[in-house]
This record gives C-alpha cells, structure tokens and sequence, in this order.
C-alpha cells in the first residue's frame, strides 16, 4: 500500500512557475514508476509526465515538454513537477500516482495502482 500527498499547487501568473511535490509512505516507493496527471473541469484526467523508479527515464507529454521537468528523491520518498512557463489552459487538479508495474506504459492512467488527493493549480491571464 502507497498513500500520496501532494502540495505545491496555489495561484501563479501566466508564465510564472510552481514546483508540485508528492510525499509517499511505504517502503516500496522507490521501486515505483511515478506520474503525474492533470484534470480540468469538465475534461478527462491527462497525462503531464512521468519517471520511472530508477529516476533514469522521463517521458512528458508534449504539450509540457522543455516546460516541465519531474524529478525522485527516493531518499526522501518524494517526486516533484517543476513546472514553468505556466498558461491559463494549464488551470486543473494536478495528481501524483504511482505504477508499480515495470513495462507499462507510463502514459496511460491504467498503469498507476495508487493516487494521490491531489492539489489545484490556478494560473490567471
């Protein structure tokens, strides 16, 4: 059992910068691929990007690319999302979650067993 929390989110400017951070219990948080994903109001829950439990390999969705950059600190169980150059269409509920699979697919949500309440992100024009 994993449980998630995440923080960091609150109101930016557009083009400003926020970094999430997801704090994990569990000891086997390190052998975890983590993700983070996004939802608008009245919109599907998307993926932002994720790391696998090595911290080695990233993918990002291609709307965040040289924008966003998620990083692990096992040591501190927790994974991160700085995320800057912000825009208004990026406003949603940002969600960690955590794949303890090896070989799925990253992007997909159906890869990630555990997640995180997570923390809103507003940015205004």
């Amino acid at each position: 059992q994993v449980q998630l929390v995440e923080s960091g989110g609150g109101l930016v400017q557009a083009g400003g910068s926020l970094r999430l951070s997801c704090a994990a219990s569990g000891r086997t948080f390190s052998s975890y691929a983590m993700g983070w994903f996004r939802q608008a109001p009245g919109k599907e829950r998307e993926f932002v990007a994720a790391i696998t439990w090595s911290g080695t390999l990233t993918n990002y969705a291609d709307s965040v690319k040289g924008r966003f950059t998620i990083s692990r600190d096992s040591a501190k169980s927790t994974v991160y999302l700085q995320m800057n150059s912000l825009k208004p269409e990026e406003t949603a509920v940002y969600y960690c979650a955590a794949a303890p699979d090896p070989g799925q697919p990253l992007w997909s949500r159906q890869s990630y067993r555990y997640w995180g309440q997570g923390t809103q992100v507003t940015v205004s024009s």
